[in-house]
Order: C-alpha cells, then structure tokens, then sequence
C-alpha cells in the first residue's frame, strides 16, 4: 500500500466540496447511502476533468484514486482511512504529525504518511463527533469506541510536548473464536477444548499478559465459546469486546461533565451488572479498585471473566491480590487472597513474541487453598514443554467448586 503526503490538492479539493454540496442538497446519509456516495464522488472527479484543460484547471491523471480520496474526506477519516480500512492493520498511532506508525501482526512499521497538525485535529474530532466524548484542556485525555468497535486514544498538549498523540486499536474480526486462534497456532487444539469446557462449565477465568498480548482476543473468544442460552453481560471503560453471543448486554463507563459531574465507574457498572441476571459476567480489564466488586461477584456464585495486565499467570494472581486494596483501608490481603483462591478457578497467560506471533504461554489452576499469603496453584498447560500436553488431555476435569460454601464438591 502506497502513501502519500497529505499536502491539500486543489483538485480534491475542489471536487469534494462538491460532493458535499450535492450531499446536502439531495439529504444523503453517507452512512446509509454508501453506494450512492461513491457514485456522486466518481461523478464529480469525471465533471472536474471533462472541464479541466478548457477552464485551466489542474487535471486529475488517477481518478479513481482521487475519488477514494474524496470519499475518505466526506464520509471517512481522511488520509488515514486506507489504513483503517487495511484488514492486516491491527493498531495505528500518532506520534506527531510526520511521525506515524502501524502495527501489523504485532510487529510495527513506519507509515510514508505526512500530515499537518490541523489534519490531525480534524480527524480527532470526527472520531470523537458520534462518541459523546470529548477532548480539551480540562480533559485532556479521551477513550473513545468507533463505529467499527476499534478503540480510541487521545492524550493532547500541554501534557504531551507539542502535538495529539492518537492511538486506535482497531478492531479485527478474523480471529473471533477459539478454533480461529487454533488455526492461527495461539494455541493447541487441546488447550482450546480446556478452555471451551472452563467456559461451558461456568468456571471462571482470569487472562493474563502484557500490553498487546492478545489478551482482548482471547477473551473475546471465550465468550464466545459460552453456551448460547447463557446471558452475558460485559463491562469496559471503552467498548472493545466484540461480543456475539445471542443474549448479551455490553456496559461502558462515562467520563464525567463539564461540571465534573456524571462520571460512571467500572465499580459502578460492575455492581449494576449483577443487577441484570448474568449468567456470565466479563470485565474487560481489570486495574483499579473494582477488582474487589469482581471477587465478590466471583465469591457469590456469578461465573466471571476478566483480563489483567501481568507478567505471569502468578503474578496476575499476585496483581489481583493488591488492586483490591485499593477500595478502602478496611480490605487487607487476609479476606483478599483467600477470596481469590476460591474464586479464580483458570489463568490463561498469553505472550507477544519478539516476531510478533502471539500465543498462550501457561494456563494454571488454583487449588482453592492459600498459603502465607499466597494463592496455591498447580500448572495445566505450558508451551514448548513435551508433558504439557499429556496433563492437559489426560487427567480428569477440576472438580466444580462451590462457591457458597467456598470449598470444593465433591
């Protein structure tokens, strides 16, 4: 895919101020319209050069490059919608006008794209024009969802030096199942039937990993694999989970007002959620003090599932332990670690490799007991070890816990 510098054309110019005329005066919804669209770009890009050479007009030599062009302005997220609309793109960012990347298959590459500040602002705040959301100097931060589901990320001066920097994880649906990650060697087919039957059985399970690990993926994949009568209900600080199931309910929280005031928290939705009679309740990621509302739900019976930033599936265990401490003063690690020992039953590890592939390292099981402070757990899988997969497709299923009596059935 070629680039090029996003210096104004007079040219395009010229014709997609037509378009947008013609849009307004036949009360076309881009959005709904999409055809018709293209066919009045392609339309305006042929009147511009059947006039051109009498009028003295720059002549347009790609037309149908310029009336992608077009589109992309009038209906689109300008010079950066090729790469938007690129399937292999996986993720997008601005460092500053001049500096700009893509990530594909987990490995980044410099993109031959040249903007100007003012471009860079006008593609901002179309994005964030459907969302609600804003951006300025007394918020100068914003996560945002696309029409598409990809995330947006947008952090502006004075906190960083001189520029937007925008990040947009976008939103692929070429890997949406458990199967699907098999095919692409994330996982063994027989990890892939642990994990479906976790989910089937009503276990809960934590995903762990570092940032782009594929954690998002793989939850989004488990739920997936829920029974089809189960109702799940998912909660986000941005939308980002691509959810399938036929009976489901997708939660995101709020930045407050102006005044400061209508702010929802992940706390907040998590306690609404349970409201809502899930059969299966999703946090999309957990960072903060609503790791605590989680456990309680987790203790109550509600399954669960949920990702976590970690380097380990232990040390997600040992994260999960400190966020809740950050509720208040009266929760110590005494009620905590005991609470996740019985109700966190799989961690599924994921790792980003240094070629970008990305794959389930380790899956652990608790054992429902703690020790100094420590959750017990015993390995069920782990990549490249020859008795991993021996254990995980010969011993018999975890036995069930139940949750009220905090202990294992028998």
């Amino acid at each position: 895919m070629s680039f090029a510098s996003a210096v104004p054309s007079p040219a395009a110019d010229a014709v997609a101020e037509r378009v947008r005329g013609r849009l307004r005066e036949e009360q076309i919804d881009p959005i709904r319209q999409p055809v018709r669209v293209r066919e009045i770009a392609d339309a305006e890009v042929r009147r511009h050069n059947d006039f051109a050479l009498a009028r003295g007009l720059e002549y347009i030599d790609d037309e149908a490059a310029c009336a992608r062009d077009v589109l992309a302005r009038v209906t689109g997220y300008g010079p950066l919608q090729p790469l938007l609309d690129d399937p292999d793109v996986e993720e997008i960012w601005i460092n500053d006008p001049q500096t700009i990347f893509a990530a594909r298959a987990g490995r980044s590459e410099r993109v031959p794209l040249r903007l100007t500040d003012d471009a860079v602002r006008d593609i901002v705040e179309r994005m964030l024009h459907a969302t609600g959301r804003r951006v300025d100097l007394s918020q100068p931060f914003v996560d945002a969802s696309l029409p598409d589901g990809s995330r947006l990320h947008v952090v502006i001066p004075d906190i960083t030096r001189a520029h937007y920097a925008v990040n947009i994880r976008k939103f692929l649906t070429a890997r949406r199942t458990l199967d699907d990650l098999v095919g692409a060697g994330a996982m063994p087919a027989h990890v892939a039937t642990l994990l479906r039957d976790a989910m089937t059985g009503g276990r809960n399970v934590l995903v762990s990993g570092a940032t782009h690990a594929g954690k998002t993926t793989l939850l989004a994949a488990l739920i997936g694999a829920c029974p089809p009568e189960h109702r799940v209900v998912t909660v986000e600080e941005t939308f980002e989970l691509a959810v399938t199931a036929p009976d489901a309910v997708s939660l995101q929280g709020r930045q407050p007002s102006l005044e400061g005031t209508g702010a929802v928290s992940l706390r907040r939705l998590v306690k609404e959620a349970l409201r809502m009679r899930p059969d299966r309740l999703v946090v999309g990621e957990v960072r903060d003090a609503e790791a605590l509302d989680l456990l309680l739900a987790l203790n109550t019976g509600v399954p669960g599932a949920a990702t976590i930033h970690a380097n380990s599936a232990d040390d997600a265990l040992r994260r999960l332990a400190a966020l809740p401490l950050l509720a208040g003063r009266n929760i110590d690690a005494g009620f905590v670690v005991p609470a996740i020992a019985t109700g966190v039953d799989l961690v599924v590890h994921c790792r980003r490799g240094p070629d970008g592939h990305r794959h389930v390292e380790e899956i652990v099981e608790t054992t429902g007991r703690s020790h100094e402070q420590h959750v017990e757990t015993r390995p069920l899988y782990r990549a490249g070890e020859s008795l991993a997969k021996t254990r995980a497709e010969t011993e018999s299923p975890a036995p069930i816990r139940d949750r009220e009596r905090g202990r294992f059935a028998s």
